[in-house]
Order: structure tokens, then sequence, then C-alpha cells
């Protein structure tokens, strides 16, 4: 099979297989089975959300949602009878359980459609948040590679890298030529030092006329948005380190400075120390056992990964690791929120 029919095969495969998981989880959550897969309740994390907008290719589009859905999928879950809390309200929600399940919502990155968009969705649905801030990003001293990468891929027909082995051409000329140089990239920064190869990356961008710390202005907030932002009622914010690494490949020196600095910073902004943080990336590759204790030595009294999962009773001891649940651009139906907010994908091993 050719590798770029493969690659469109896989990818199609994998979100039918998605899809059909959500639409099951859907039908046996209103049968009533599994009802103690839901826990105590979810958190989300949702990253861009703005109106929907035509691109060349999308590779993030994962991480981008319409504000019209995350105002259906809220009003789905106040259907199913959620309370809305504050994240700094979950160990208490552990601790002393309700009958009605809760729901939070977290976003990461201090995107500058949190504020334009999604703010006033939550506005009036009168729904707590908290957004985690990257200083890096709000402070335009660092770039956010995945953006830069996007619009490299989708504003050029060829490229020249060096991978590690010398350079080579990659033909950008199709979708999913660009899909696939996207995940190479990927894997190229996931392997290597993160800094040098985001370095690369910059420096091949600039090359091309593009901008990276440009795109970081454009897309986030900064200080006088953040201390907006902070004042609103409904707004909380939370730590997300400097430089937004894998915590986990870096030295314990440094991976203690990105958490401790990260916080420092948003005190100084607004006057109030967070309480919480959001592991970047936050996966089981990039968090370990360490990167937990030092949200214990540091403070925190809440820390959230990415991996997958309602919140149940035995997270009240492990407050440090919490999972959310990502609210995916390619499964923008409330149904779909519902299924996984039941925790019958993650109890099938679907999640």
């Amino acid at each position: 099979m050719n590798s770029r029919i493969e690659a469109i095969w896989r990818r199609n495969l994998r979100r039918g297989l998605i899809t059909g998981g959500l639409e099951t989880a859907g039908i046996l959550a209103r049968a009533g089975v599994l009802p103690e897969a839901r826990g105590r309740g979810a958190i989300f994390t949702l990253h861009h959300v703005r109106p929907a907008e035509a691109r060349p290719s999308a590779p993030n589009a994962h991480l981008e949602v319409t504000p019209d859905f995350l105002e259906a999928a809220i009003l789905r879950l106040k259907e199913e009878g959620y309370d809305f809390v504050r994240l700094e309200d979950v160990p208490r929600r552990l601790f002393e359980p309700q009958e009605k399940p809760f729901a939070c919502f977290t976003l990461d990155d201090g995107y500058r459609d949190n504020l334009d968009h999604a703010l006033p969705v939550f506005e009036r649905q009168g729904v707590p948040f908290m957004v985690f801030i990257n200083e890096g990003f709000a402070d335009r001293t660092h770039t956010i590679w995945w953006e830069t990468l996007a619009d490299l891929l989708n504003g050029c027909e060829r490229l020249r890298f060096d991978f590690g082995t010398g350079e080579e051409e990659l033909d950008l000329s199709t979708g999913t030529a660009r899909l696939d140089a996207f995940d190479r990239f990927a894997r190229f920064i996931e392997r290597d030092c993160e800094a040098q190869a985001v370095s690369a990356l910059d420096a091949l961008a600039r090359r091309h006329g593009i901008q990276p710390l440009e795109i970081t202005r454009r897309l986030t907030m900064g200080r006088d948005d953040l201390t907006r932002l902070a004042r609103h009622p409904l707004a909380s914010l939370g730590a997300h380190t400097v430089s937004h690494r894998a915590l986990r490949r870096l030295t314990d020196a440094e991976a203690l400075q990105e958490m401790r600095r990260s916080a420092d910073w948003l005190e100084n902004l607004t006057g109030r120390r967070p309480r919480a943080i959001a592991y970047p990336y936050g996966t089981q590759a990039t968090v370990s056992e360490r990167e937990q204790e030092l949200a214990r030595r540091l403070g925190f009294d809440i820390a959230v990964t990415t991996q997958p999962g309602t919140v149940c009773e035995r997270d009240a001891g492990r407050l440090t690791a919490l999972p959310r649940i990502s609210l995916n651009g390619y499964y923008q139906e409330p149904r779909y929120v519902a299924a996984l907010a039941s925790g019958i994908p993650f109890a099938m091993g679907a999640g």
C-alpha cells in the first residue's frame, strides 16, 4: 500500500474507532451500565476556543473547538445533572462527596481566544474555569512550536531540514504530506533536546519569512489581558511552567525551576499565588512521580495531567496527578461529551 494512502487510512480508521466507541459508550450510559465509571466528576481540558477557520491543513485541529460547541457541551452536562465547580474545589468534592457529579473546565496555554470567545460562553452559562499560563508565552520570550510548525507547513510547498541524518527535502504539496511532515517534526522534538529542536525549527521558520515570536504574540494573552482575566469572578489562573518543555526530560533543578518560577511570576502579576499547575503535555511519557513530588514540595494543592479519565475517590490520595478529559476538535458533538463524562470509554480501555 502506498505510504500516503496508508497514513490516510490509519488516521481515518482511528477516528472511526473512537467515534464508534463514543457512540457505544453513550448508549451504555443511557442504559445505566457501569454507573460507577462516572466517579465523582470530570475535569475537562481545552486549548483554543474560536470559530472554525478554513486552512490548507490543520494539524492542530484536535486542540480547538468552536464557542458553539463549548456552549452546547455545557448545556448537555447541565441536562445530565452536573454541578460546575472550580478546580480548587475538586479536593473538597472528593473528601465530601455530593449527590450530583461535578464538571470542571480548564484551558491550557493562555490563548487569546480564551478571553475573546470562551469567556462569553462561561459568562452566559455561569460556569467557572481555570486557564493555565506559561510565563514564556505571556512575556513573548518563548515560541509555540506546534503553532509555528502549522504556519510553516501551510506556507510552503517544499522544505529542507536535517532530522539528524543529513538534510533532506520534504514535499508539502498535499494535505496528507503536510500532516506526515508535522508528525515527523513532532517526533524530532520529542526525541532530541527539546529546546535545541525547537530552536532549529524556529530558525527554519525565520528563513521562510515566519516570525515565531510574532505567532506567540498574536495567539496568546499578555500581561494586561491576564491581569484583566484574573479579576473576573468566574476565572482562575494556574501555573503551566515557563517554556512548556516536557518536565520529565529535564534535570531535577531545571524541572523545579520551571514549576517554581511559573508560580512566582503569576503571583507577582496578580497578587495571588496559584494553587494549581498543569504539567506541559501531561502524558505518561512526560510526567513521572518526580514531577508529582516537586508539585507537592512547591505547595501546589492540585496538579493535572492529560491522562484521560474521570475523577474518583481514589484520586483524593493523588491530587498532584489528576486526570483530565480532552474536548477534542475532531469530536464536537455534545452527546460525546456526555459519553466521556460517563467514564465508560476509560473503563472499557477506549480512552
